[in-house]
């Protein structure tokens, strides 16, 4: 009864701590609030730009989730990753974004900055009682909550033509904004080196996008404003397992392991609640004329699934390195059953971890994690000349363990991407990603007492 009523108290801070910091997850960097957080034009297409999964502490390996645990952070890339955690982690992030935008003799600076996830994922029994006890159970069972973005849309474009006839010059703006964002409940079970984990996850989001054309040169001229405004949600689920194969053996503990994991996400059907308001508004007398007004116009997106699989070696305590490949089958995504015209698609990273003394006691860079990695993506989107766009990154990153009272360990994490995304022929990006993140450990959840 008290393990209960503790479970569920843990759910109650849960779900208090996303209220919070949730409608901040909307507000990124800007000059002015009424223009999007960054400018990134290919966010118009589908649901924006895609959000990273992965945490600070794995960002550093080139984003590898598919085969990486640890005792002490959490990994939602791969749900069974949770059934490894020996402590309890409090997990927050965030990220800034430089960028270079170039089309053509075009140049544009850019710049982004905002939280990037929260987590909190804990042992259902506490590792001191299992010491104690000195007996592991058969089955151990993990659970995490988690707030993560999943898409981000922010542009601004203007261009201008002209009508037929040549005589007249029309300015259009298109701006957008707003993104989308998973609640996860993750449980995961380990046995006997088999870890299965189920993420169950409230999807949900906001977008906004505005269309503004004004005939230029004309006394009696007028501008058309069109906004529309859709808001989703829905339920996702990931199903992952871990296998790590442990050998080397000295005096009864492995000193090295060979992680094995997948993970597969199912094809959601996302529901979609549409607003419309269209107007004209004349440039002389001021008057508006709306043209469109509509709420609550039901429609519903499929979110396609997403596979992945992974390898990891590890000498525990020294070095690791992996390699993951995930894919994705977006050409089946639609809006109101008609295709959008993405195209599936894909991920490769590879990456390692290195820790020059583990048990240094007066060397603290020594106990520094140093991470470095690479990785390639094929994205779902295409530009004009139907070419699909791609990233390439390279990463470096840290891991440096605080020590807090109680001995307790915490640990701040750091990450920095340099890369380039988008497509030859058109518009390309030059881009600095740094994300930080900070991880609370703690071994007193679930604790029991115990007296002679």
């Amino acid at each position: 009864m008290l393990k209960l009523k503790t479970i569920l108290q843990s759910f109650i801070l849960a779900i208090v701590l996303f209220a919070f910091v949730a409608p901040t997850f909307g507000q990124t960097i800007s000059s002015d609030n009424n223009t999007p957080k960054r400018n990134s034009p290919f966010s118009r297409l589908g649901l924006g730009d895609p959000a990273l999964q992965n945490y600070a502490t794995s960002l550093g390996m080139g984003g590898l989730g598919a085969s990486f645990t640890d005792p002490y952070h959490a990994n939602l890339v791969n749900p069974a990753s949770i059934g490894f955690l020996r402590a309890t982690s409090f997990e927050i992030g965030g990220f800034f974004r430089a960028a270079d935008l170039t089309a053509g003799d075009t140049q544009l600076n850019t710049f982004a900055g905002n939280f990037s996830y929260i987590s909190i994922g804990f042992p259902m029994k506490n590792p001191i009682n299992i010491e104690l006890d000195r007996k592991k159970p058969l089955v151990d069972w993990r659970m995490n909550f988690s707030l993560t973005p999943f898409s981000d849309v922010g542009y601004n474009i203007e261009s201008e033509s002209t009508t037929p006839d040549g005589e007249q010059t029309i300015a259009s703006v298109f701006t957008g904004k707003g993104g989308t964002y998973t609640i996860g409940w993750t449980n995961a079970v380990e046995y006997k080196n088999l870890s299965v984990g189920l993420d169950i996850g409230y999807f949900f989001g906001n977008l906004i996008e505005e269309r503004t054309a004004q005939f230029r040169g004309l006394i009696n001229g007028f501008s058309t404003n069109l906004v529309d405004e859709i808001s989703l949600s829905g339920f996702v689920f990931k199903l992952g397992a871990i296998y790590k194969h442990e050998f080397g053996f000295v005096d009864e503990k492995a000193t090295k392991t060979l992680n094995i994991g997948a993970y597969v996400s199912n094809n959601s059907n996302i529901v979609t609640n549409e607003s419309q308001f269209y107007r004209r508004l004349s440039n002389t007398f001021n008057s508006l004329d709306t043209i469109r007004n509509v709420a609550d116009m039901r429609g519903e997106i499929e979110l396609p699934g997403e596979f992945g699989i992974g390898i990891m070696y590890e000498k525990i305590n020294n070095f690791r390195v992996g390699l993951d490949y995930s894919a994705s089958n977006w050409s089946n995504y639609t809006e109101n059953g008609e295709s959008t015209g993405l195209m599936d698609s894909y991920r490769v990273a590879i990456g390692g971890e290195y820790i020059p003394n583990y048990n240094s006691y007066n060397r603290f860079l020594a106990r520094v994690r140093y991470k470095a990695g690479l990785h390639f993506r094929q994205d779902a989107r295409v530009d004009e000349f139907n070419e699909q766009l791609t990233e390439t990154g390279v990463t470096l990153g840290f891991t440096m363990p605080v020590i807090l009272p109680r001995g307790q360990k915490s640990w701040f994490n750091f990450a920095v991407t340099a890369g380039r995304f988008g497509s030859d022929d058109s518009l390309s990006e030059t881009f600095i990603r740094a994300n930080i993140g900070f991880t609370l450990n703690d071994n007193l959840w679930f604790y029991k007492r115990k007296f002679n």
